[in-house]
């Protein structure tokens, strides 16, 4: 049965804030490094990478207010806290010390840890019929598997 966000009980609503609010943090621990890559990127594929690494922080940036809104839809405290969402994310920081193959790589990782975040978050969002969440989630996580296939055919040939 498809509920909207009021109708679902306060367990489902914590639980699935919870979710949302590992995807936030999770996109923006991402979304810095995707700027960290950007402003430090050199070689011969410097041009291509530093637009895609814009692409994708800018992506991300408007990505971490529509998952932290719907948090807040959720009647959920939406965090946002660099440390907590340093602590809580599976992506991990990067300091742009790296080859730009090490920088591809890296940001291949966190989109394809994003991809799999946001599909837990949304198949959990299924099992208590909030569709809208789900749909958010199926949405984001299809943007971040573009992305890393993006990054992949960068490290073929």
């Amino acid at each position: 049965m498809t509920q909207t966000a009021e109708a679902l009980t306060t367990d489902a609503r914590a639980a699935i804030a919870d979710a949302l609010n590992q995807s936030v943090a999770e996109t923006a621990v991402a979304t810095m490094l995707a700027q960290n890559f950007h402003w430090n990127v050199t070689g011969m594929g410097f041009g291509p990478l530093h637009d895609l690494f814009q692409k994708i922080y800018e992506d991300h940036f408007v990505a971490q207010d529509d998952l932290a809104e719907r948090v807040k839809a959720l009647d959920a405290h939406a965090e946002g806290t660099l440390a907590g969402m340093l602590a809580r994310s599976k992506v991990k920081e990067h300091d742009g010390h790296a080859s730009d193959k090490e920088m591809i790589a890296a940001m291949q990782e966190a989109q394809e840890t994003l991809a799999a975040t946001l599909a837990g978050a949304g198949a959990l969002a299924a099992e208590h019929g909030d569709t809208l969440t789900e749909d958010l989630c199926i949405a984001r996580g299809q943007e971040h598997e573009k992305f890393a296939w993006f990054l992949r055919a960068h490290l073929k040939g």
